[in-house]
């Protein structure tokens, strides 16, 4: 990504590759140990819109945008806000601050 993470952000960070591997997964690999990196060229851009806390929506439409331009499939919106909802309770979660 260029720039040093902190150990939490680094969390957020794999949680994001699983999640988009194993809930998200358009093309429906997550059983394949062969295609674990399937969907790491999408990674950073979902994890930066992460961490500057973009609106739930604007992450579900690119990963639509991924799922129709660059993937050739039919839009699956429930899967993809399932995925955004799931990715936002583990930032809430990893990111979260003691009071």
């Amino acid at each position: 990504m260029g720039m040093k993470l902190s150990p939490e952000q680094n969390e957020l960070y794999r949680r994001t590759d699983e999640v988009l591997h194993y809930i998200w997964d358009p093309i429906g690999v997550s059983d394949s140990p062969y295609a674990r990196d399937e969907y790491g060229e999408y990674l950073p851009q979902v994890f930066g819109k992460l961490l500057k806390n973009e609106p739930s929506e604007r992450i579900v439409e690119y990963l639509l945008l991924i799922e129709t331009e660059n993937m050739g499939l039919s839009k699956n919106e429930k899967n993809a806000e399932r995925t955004v909802e799931i990715l936002e309770e583990y930032r809430e979660k990893i990111l979260a601050k003691d009071p």
